[in-house]
């Protein structure tokens, strides 16, 4: 499609505060647009920059936004508002504020999470596939799965884990280091100098937004999101749907499977080489099939 990619910026009103979306490519094509919902909560688009080139290639065009708590969107300090109802809202809006009646809709980790709930919950319209990256349909199997891959770490990374949790204390040093050496085998490892420059970018991540909605690591869900499960409810969502994750991932074989064996229209793709985010660790696999998929069901 050429060099040239035209990008489009801005911020929209939500609740008297401001939410910062970005648009890749033309929205005049007749390409259904896709809409990006990031993870965390509170996680920012960044990460998302990595979609640009799908847009390059094939003009569809795709938006992204920084979710409200985080990144270049308002980050008030108000516990209160960090459930999902809060960020269901913000979509709406979005929707509604960019004129996007039809959209295929990703949302990767807590991201697809929000789709799910937007999707069983509220039956919008205009929704032409789902993609579901490396997300839950529960989140006390996800914490279960979580510590199941712990039990593999070496011993003494497991009672550092398994003191913190007791304890109710993350900030010791040894819990740190296992919780990165976890993170590093399963999400992302530490940013290095050889990283897209969208991933060295400096972020500001919504640590309110996630210990309040999540909690302080990826396997102790205790705040708003704790009692999510919707594996039952995926039984109602006709739309095509494509789940997709990684074999190292957050994201297990097991919780994959448990959304899929549930979804009536799905299709699963399993990356050979990935951890939590397939389309970073295995962009060229990733996009390509991203590309047939959308391409499908336009």
């Amino acid at each position: 499609m050429g060099d040239y990619l035209k990008i489009t910026e801005g911020y929209l009103p939500f609740r008297g505060y401001q939410i910062y979306y970005r648009i890749v490519g033309d929205r005049q094509s007749e390409l259904t647009p896709l809409l990006l919902l990031h993870g965390g909560p509170g996680s920012t688009h960044n990460y998302f920059e990595s979609f640009d080139e799908l847009s390059r290639q094939t003009g569809r065009p795709i938006i992204m936004y920084d979710q409200f708590g985080c990144g270049r969107s308002s980050i008030p300090d108000r516990p209160e508002l960090w459930q999902a109802s809060t960020w269901v809202a913000e979509l709406q809006a979005l929707r509604t504020a960019l004129d996007l009646p039809a959209i295929h809709l990703l949302g990767q980790s807590w991201g697809g999470m929000l789709a799910i709930i937007y999707s069983c919950d509220y039956q919008p319209q205009g929704l032409k596939s789902l993609i579901l990256a490396s997300t839950l349909s529960s989140a006390q199997l996800w914490a279960q799965e979580q510590h199941r891959m712990i039990r593999l770490m070496p011993t003494s990374e497991q009672t550092a884990i398994a003191e913190a949790e007791q304890h109710h204390d993350f900030t010791g040093a040894a819990y740190q280091a296992a919780n990165q050496h976890f993170m590093t085998q399963h999400a992302s490892g530490p940013v290095t100098a050889a990283d897209p420059e969208f991933l060295q970018r400096p972020k500001r991540t919504g640590t309110q937004a996630y210990q309040v909605a999540w909690g302080p690591n990826e396997y102790c869900p205790t705040g708003t999101l704790a009692d999510y499960d919707y594996t039952d409810k995926l039984r109602q969502l006709q739309v095509p749907t494509l789940v997709t994750s990684g074999t190292d991932d957050l994201c297990t074989p097991l919780i994959a499977k448990t959304m899929v064996d549930q979804l009536p229209n799905a299709t699963w793709t399993l990356f050979a080489h990935s951890r939590h985010m397939a389309f970073i660790d295995e962009p060229t696999a990733y996009f390509a099939r991203l590309q047939r998929w959308l391409a499908a069901h336009d």
